[in-house]
């Protein structure tokens, strides 16, 4: 088994004459939390969306696991072990909080769709799904209709649903994206004790949740990552400052 969770070499995404990716290669270790961060444009939820198998990439190499995916789809790479969030929640709006869950632990065990089978039956299911609904604190609310959860609640259930299936492999796309300080802190708490195990990759703007949560960081900016290391190699890289230039909020967060 490859100690690397995921693998990508010269990865490189064109929409016609349009460069959004150019070039990325990238090594994240099994067990690694890992940020992507970068000036809006960078192309970061492009490279989310070719992991994810959303996008074929124009050419490179994508690897999970050692296994090559290129060109799988994305359901296909999630049974590989592969889970991924989006920046807008993606949930069943009219469906409980408990059935959203559900959904992806019925995947991640194999039912499918099966019509004839009662999930109240099903005791494996209704196990996981509890377990899932208490890790991310949501049990108290199984059975709210997820329309009627609040912002921060929506995205806690979409990680729910992410970690339902049992991937190894977690990408969180802007997680914390709308909330407020408080709903933040909790949030961090959530993802840490979510992806306890597994490996992270998450794109961020937030630099309080990138540094407290990631053992490295890469910056990527216009499809090329100008740098890769630990959160302080990351503070203080000259090229890193270049790149926030002009952005005195970002500035001031990476150089905290």
């Amino acid at each position: 088994m490859s100690a690397l969770a995921l693998q990508l070499k010269d990865l490189r995404k064109s929409f016609g004459p349009a460069k959004i990716i150019e070039g990325v290669s990238l090594d994240i270790a099994r067990g690694e939390r890992h940020a992507i961060i970068g000036p809006n444009g960078a192309g970061k939820s492009t490279l989310f969306n070719l992991i994810s198998g959303l996008f074929p990439p124009s050419s490179g190499q994508i690897s999970l696991g050692g296994k090559q995916i290129n060109g799988l789809k994305p359901h296909q790479i999630n049974r590989l072990g592969l889970s991924r969030s989006f920046q807008v929640s993606n949930i069943f709006a009219n469906m409980s909080v408990r059935e959203n869950v559900r959904c992806g632990v019925l995947w991640s065990l194999g039912y499918g769709h099966s019509f004839w089978r009662n999930i109240g039956n099903l005791k494996e299911v209704q196990h996981k799904t509890a377990e899932v609904l208490e890790k991310v604190g949501l049990t108290e609310k199984a059975d709210v209709p997820a329309v009627l959860l609040t912002y921060a609640d929506q995205r806690t259930l979409e990680i729910a649903i992410t970690i339902a299936g049992g991937a190894d492999v977690i990408l969180l796309d802007e997680p914390t994206a709308g909330m407020s300080h408080s709903e933040t802190a909790r949030a961090i708490e959530l993802i840490e004790r979510a992806t306890e195990g597994k490996t992270l990759l998450i794109v961020e703007h937030d630099m309080g949740v990138v540094f407290g949560l990631s053992d490295r960081i890469s910056v990527l900016v216009y499809g090329e990552i100008i740098a890769t290391g630990t959160p302080e190699e990351i503070r203080g890289n000259a090229r890193v400052r270049e790149a926030y230039l002009g952005d005195e909020t970002d500035m001031a967060e990476v150089t905290a």
